[in-house]
């Protein structure tokens, strides 16, 4: 690496370690992560319920009653992304402050209860479920992040009830519980009273007001989401994890688009939103941040050679196999890519291309809207399939997987005879 190249880590490096452990971030994406299982569960079900988009099928599966069985199961799992965000944000920020996670987890999840408006009937009170879905992410991210911040405070300022060191520790961090968690649901529960005596919105509308408008409309037009992969592409080339940045703060509107075209498939209304997580995940980002599926097929190719240089036959294994389950970390610091300017470009301009060839896809109408998630591992190809229900999703994913290759071609040929140089020059030494 050049003194300048390296002039420039040592002092961004700081600013990235600082950015990349900010208990806030992540809590929020662990939290959000928790609930990552039921989403692929809530897919698989949704997938199994049309029928693989096999329209014979699909009406059968709905003719003999078991379609609304496993739509059941979709909503039961997929459904209760909001729920168990509400849970893990907290957990996760409890526990990075070295106190009880799971209390604090379970007090935040009731203040979700708290702020949620019930409906009353003469049977009892119920809760919508649509509440629990994506729609609830930004209300479980604000009380998540408060709950769990006041929480270890409490603790960690000893205001908390104290038993004997003989009893048990789960029954001594229950009672710990009852102090921070009767100020949480007491604080919580007076900001719903005061909402509703005064016929002002509920939490929930006012958290999708305040943060989901802004934020929708940068990540639901083309040229908002253009802004944000150029800025993932940016972070990671300074060392900072742009996925952790750019996507986590954008996830809670591309999961609620996500659960809105899953609504609007189950009821057989056309499905609206474009840029959902597994658009992003499937089609832009294949083989992780800046596409580098092309980086390590072409690499691949080149170390296949007899005069290959040792280093490109060393990293092409280490790289290639991560990158077909989108895993790409060996690739952006075993090349390296990060502050590496002789793939500064490709490593912009690949999602770029994938992102703007997606977008034509499904406006001409070749690449259907996505209705599941098939989990952001899943191997190019398969995945394409299984989020759009066509085979022309996996059309598209090889179309662009062969044009990332050729553009990255070029820079990796030039890349490699650095590396025959470097290793030249060692011999002679």
């Amino acid at each position: 690496m050049s003194n300048k190249g390296q002039s420039i880590q040592d002092k961004l490096m700081p600013f990235a370690m600082k950015l990349g452990n900010n208990k806030f971030l992540v809590a929020i994406r662990d939290g959000i992560i928790l609930s990552m299982p039921l989403i692929i569960i809530g897919s698989f079900f949704m997938i199994l319920a049309t029928g693989f988009s096999i329209p014979p099928f699909e009406k059968w599966l709905t003719d003999a009653g078991i379609g609304a069985y496993l739509y059941k199961g979709s909503d039961s799992s997929f459904g209760l992304i909001g729920l168990v965000s509400s849970f893990g944000i907290a957990y996760s920020l409890a526990k990075q402050y070295k106190t009880d996670g799971v209390s604090a987890g379970i007090v935040s999840l009731s203040c979700f209860i708290v702020v949620t408006p019930f409906l009353t009937s003469k049977d009892g009170s119920s809760i919508l479920t649509s509440y629990m879905t994506a729609q609830g992410l930004f209300v479980a991210i604000i009380l998540g992040l408060i709950n769990g911040y006041v929480y270890q405070w409490f603790i960690n300022n000893d205001i908390e009830i104290k038993l004997p060191d003989s009893v048990p520790p789960a029954v001594s961090k229950s009672f710990s519980a009852i102090i921070p968690g009767a100020v949480l649901v007491s604080f919580w529960l007076l900001v719903y009273s005061l909402l509703d005596h005064f016929k002002l919105p509920d939490m929930h509308l006012l958290a999708k007001t305040i943060l989901g408008v802004p934020l929708g409309m940068l990540g639901n037009n083309i040229l908002g989401v253009v802004i944000l992969v150029l800025c993932n592409s940016l972070f990671w080339f300074v060392g900072l994890h742009g996925g952790n940045i750019v996507n986590k703060i954008m996830e809670p509107i591309w999961i609620a688009n996500l659960n809105d075209n899953v609504q609007a498939h189950k009821m057989g209304e056309p499905l609206q939103h474009i840029f959902t997580t597994p658009f992003i995940n499937n089609f832009i980002y294949i083989g992780g941040a800046g596409a580098t599926i092309g980086l390590v097929i072409a690499l691949a190719w080149i170390a296949r050679r007899k005069k290959a240089s040792q280093r490109a036959k060393a990293l092409s294994p280490i790289t290639l196999i991560p990158g077909f389950f989108n895993i790409n970390e060996p690739t952006m610091f075993g090349i390296p890519v990060v502050l590496n300017v002789l793939l500064i470009v490709p490593f912009i301009l690949a999602p770029l291309m994938n992102l703007l060839i997606s977008y034509a896809a499904v406006k001409v109408g070749i690449l259907p809207l996505i209705y599941a998630e098939p989990g952001w591992t899943t191997p190019p190809i398969i995945s394409g399939f299984l989020c759009t229900g066509s085979i022309m999703g996996s059309v598209v994913q090889i179309v662009l997987i062969v044009l990332d290759v050729l553009l990255y071609l070029p820079f990796i040929l030039n890349l490699e005879k650095t590396f025959k140089k470097e290793e030249a020059k060692s011999e002679e030494k």
